[in-house]
């Protein structure tokens, strides 16, 4: 199952298509621990099953990531959700979204797939609670008809958890 919440298709600039291969042959020979990227034909929209850390809340666990990318990769980030069901956490929504500011403001064309990944089984290996954000219903609700992550205003204000 995938997310309705897809950023509009645009054809991946050349630029985008020669890094996503790239960073695509990268993973091939050197993949991130705990990750494993579901081949498909479509070089847009990467799956990516993501395996808790083993001593952390979510060992023994394994989520999917759904990964879009812009026409303009790597000058714009690309929208990373997780497919339903999300882990409980404090900075994931139930609908999959991510707080997280590498993803949004804080992101860099020197980030790649891997690097995403990376932080974000960081985010969830020091997580020392198992819960949604405090405002997760209000959100959703909000996010309906398949709006994406990247048109919120994200409140960057917790990195504690």
């Amino acid at each position: 199952m995938t997310s309705t919440a897809a950023p509009s298709r645009k054809t991946l600039s050349k630029i985008a298509c020669k890094r996503l291969q790239k960073e695509l042959l990268e993973w091939q020979v050197n993949p991130p621990a705990g990750f494993k990227h579901k081949v498909t034909d479509n070089l847009q929209r990467w799956i990516i099953d993501v395996n808790g850390a083993p001593g952390t809340l979510y060992a023994n666990e394994t989520y999917q990531l759904q990964v879009d990318f812009p026409e303009h990769y790597p000058m714009e980030s690309p929208q990373v959700i997780f497919v339903p069901p999300a882990p409980l956490h404090p900075h994931i929504y139930s609908n999959g979204h991510i707080c997280l500011d590498i993803l949004y403001d804080s992101w860099s064309p020197a980030m790649t797939v891997s690097s995403i990944c990376i932080s974000i089984l960081s985010m969830l290996s020091s997580s020392t609670v198992k819960q949604r954000p405090s405002d997760n219903d209000r959100y959703v609700k909000n996010c309906r008809n398949g709006r994406s992550p990247k048109e919120t205003r994200w409140w960057f204000h917790d990195d504690k958890v």
